[in-house]
């Protein structure tokens, strides 16, 4: 226990006034000589003294401002620390890319081919992707009862919204902060990367620990940036999983059919994609180009991340003054009864 104010825990040596208190005098017409020995009010009297005592000290050390301190308790659940890397992006204010037109609509002009690469197709598909992903994300968060997440959105630059925690509140919160003003056209995801690794720094191995990429574009890394991401992946054996949200007239992750193989080099999502194959811990990758798609990848996540994992969960402080003021208000009550009850007088 520890106290907001113990100056006051000074004055506790005060509690032990009613102890000090005189006998109450007799009726003025009795001689207690002539009265046999009452053990039972001699208890009762001692009684009420230690309770005058409690109500005292009750007070004092409520005035005092006590509580439990936070505490961890080391847990046992199935699940992960996970990183939420979340693109904020101004193409992420676009909508999916739907499916691929059929031939005749992919060789006409009309309006349905512009609404179709414009990503204004029918239903969910008009609402951006980076709501349906927020959306999505945030159920999947409800579901880990036992994950700790951590939360980075990027563009230009990463930022770190919420270290890792299992309050569902609080990752809710952060997944809600990423719909706050429009997006920046560039992004950087070597950075977004590095900063998501160097999450775990310093943290103790407990369970499957994954980067998960949520974004609708690649990047081409610099031969350092490609060092680092590897070595800390690799230090920190992290899994990286990239949930691609695939935007209109944008190429998927592998290369199709009669395409050149040099596309490889020259597109960046073709390039990352490789890369994250290249590196040393396990990879996945799902390639998204509706809000149905996005949603089947994200349950394959869930469905694959489930293996135990030990956690210490941080108990938040208790404040325990109420219960002193309580235990003071009782014993006042019962020291006002037993004065109620007391005969002063002969009828």
């Amino acid at each position: 226990m520890s106290f907001d104010d113990p100056r006051w825990l000074w004055l506790l040596p005060l509690a032990a006034l009613p102890l000090l208190r005189e006998p109450g005098l007799a009726f003025g017409n009795a001689w207690v000589a002539l009265a046999p020995r009452d053990r039972a009010s001699a208890l009762l009297a001692w009684g009420l003294r230690i309770v005058g005592v409690l109500a005292l000290a009750a007070l004092v050390v409520g005035l005092a401002g006590p509580y439990r301190p936070e505490y961890g308790v080391e847990r046992v659940g199935r699940g992960a620390e996970i990183v939420l890397v979340l693109d904020r992006s101004r193409s992420m204010d676009q909508g999916f890319a739907g499916a691929r037109p059929p031939p005749a609509l992919a060789r006409g002009t009309g309006p349905e081919v512009i609404d179709y690469y414009m990503g204004r197709s029918p239903g969910r598909q008009r609402e951006s992707k980076g709501k349906v992903a927020r959306e999505l994300l945030s159920e999947f968060v409800s579901r880990r009862k036992d994950d700790r997440f951590g939360v980075i959105v990027f563009s230009t630059l990463p930022i770190r919204v919420l270290e890792f925690t299992q309050k569902s509140d609080a990752v809710q919160a952060a997944i809600a902060a990423g719909d706050v003003g429009r997006g920046l056209s560039e992004t950087n995801i070597g950075l977004a990367l590095e900063e998501a690794l160097g999450s775990f720094a310093e943290r103790p191995y407990a369970g499957s620990r994954i980067v998960m990429l949520v974004s609708d574009g690649g990047d081409r890394l610099d031969p350092g940036a490609r060092e680092r991401i590897a070595y800390l992946a690799r230090k920190h054996r992290v899994a990286i999983y990239w949930i691609y949200l695939r935007s209109a007239n944008s190429p998927g992750l592998v290369l199709e059919q009669g395409e050149a193989a040099a596309s490889v080099d020259t597109v960046p999502e073709y390039a990352l994609h490789r890369f994250f194959g290249s590196l040393e811990t396990p990879y996945r990758a799902y390639e998204a180009s509706d809000p149905e798609a996005l949603k089947r990848a994200i349950d394959e996540v869930d469905r694959l991340e489930k293996l135990p994992i030990t956690y210490l969960d941080t108990m938040p402080r208790r404040d325990l003054s109420g219960h002193m003021f309580g235990v003071a208000l009782g014993a006042v009550v019962l020291l006002l009864a037993a004065s109620l009850a007391e005969i002063r007088r002969w009828a």
